[in-house]
C-alpha cells in the first residue's frame, strides 16, 4: 500500500525541516511525500531543496492560501491512502505510517482512519499543552461538536476523488467542512486507532488565539450550511477544545 503525505507551508523556515525529517524517518518505506511551498521568501524553500532527492514531487509558487495549496497536492497525489503533515508538526513517532498502513490492511472495507494527538508549546521544551484523545467515531458525536483531528485523518484516494476537494471559500476552516461533509454526509466509513499520530506545535494557522474569533465564525457557517443546529454545535465544539488543555 502506497501512503501519500502532502505538507503545504509558507515562509516555515522554523518548523519546516522537523516536519520533513519526521515523514523521511518513518519505518514504512511506501511512502510518496509531496511538498506544496506557496513562494517562500525567508530560507525554507532553501531548507525544502536540501531535502529534493527524497521528495516525490515538490511545488514552489504562488497560491490561494493553505487550502488551495492541499488541493494541489491531492490532485498531484498517487498513493493508496492520503494524509496531511503541516509544516508546524511532526509525527509522535516512526511507526505513526505503519500503524496506519496496518488498519488499512486489517480493515479492507473502511474508507478512512483517525487517531490521536498532542499540542506542545512552541519552543524548545515542548511542554505539553493539550491532549486530543479521538475516541470511536459516531454521528452523534458530531452533532455535539466532535470531529476528529484534522492530521490524523487518512483517506483512500478513492474517497477523495469521489467527494471532492476542500472548499476555497472557507479560509481559516475548510478542514471542518471537509471532515464534516465525508464524515457526516457522505458518511464514510471511519476506523479509531487508538494512538498517538501527530504532535502539533501550538502557533500554527489552525492555533493562533488572535484569529480564534475568524475560526468561530467560519465554523458557525460552516455548520449551518451542513443543516446542524450551529450556534449549540460551535459552543459544544469549545467546550470539548477547552477540556482538552492540560493544567499545570
Amino acid at each position: 500500500m502506497r501512503i501519500t503525505i502532502i505538507t503545504v507551508c509558507f515562509n516555515r523556515k522554523a518548523t519546516i525541516e522537523k516536519a520533513i525529517q519526521s515523514v523521511l524517518e518513518q519505518n514504512y518505506q511506501n511512502i510518496e511525500y509531496i511538498i506544496i511551498d506557496g513562494n517562500s521568501t525567508d530560507g525554507t524553500k532553501e531548507i525544502i531543496e536540501s531535502y529534493k532527492d527524497r521528495i516525490f514531487k515538490y511545488i514552489s509558487e504562488p497560491d490561494k492560501g493553505m487550502y488551495d495549496a492541499i488541493n494541489k497536492g491531492l490532485q498531484l497525489a498517487t498513493g493508496d491512502v492520503i494524509g496531511l503533515m503541516h509544516s508546524d508538526d511532526e509525527f509522535y513517532d516512526k511507526k505513526a505510517i505503519q500503524r496506519i498502513a496496518a488498519r488499512f490492511a486489517r480493515e479492507p472495507n473502511i474508507d478512512g482512519v483517525y487517531g490521536d494527538g498532542v499540542y506542545v508549546s512552541n519552543d524548545e521544551h515542548e511542554s505539553l499543552i493539550r491532549d486530543r484523545i479521538g475516541g470511536i467515531f459516531s454521528l452523534k458525536k458530531i452533532r455535539s461538536g466532535w470531529l476528529p483531528l484534522h492530521p490524523t485523518v487518512y483517506l483512500k484516494k478513492a474517497v477523495i476523488d469521489k467527494n471532492g476537494l476542500y472548499n476555497l471559500d472557507f479560509k481559516i476552516a475548510s478542514d471542518t467542512e471537509f471532515l464534516l461533509r465525508y464524515l457526516y454526509k457522505y458518511k464514510i466509513r471511519m476506523s479509531y486507532i487508538d494512538a498517538y499520530i501527530v504532535k502539533m506545535r501550538m502557533g500554527g494557522m489552525s492555533t493562533s488565539l488572535k484569529r480564534a474569533f475568524e475560526v468561530l465564525h467560519e465554523d458557525y457557517k460552516i455548520y449551518k450550511f451542513h443543516g446542524l443546529a450551529a450556534i449549540a454545535v460551535v459552543f459544544l465544539k469549545k467546550t470539548i477544545a477547552l477540556r482538552q488543555y492540560i493544567v499545570h
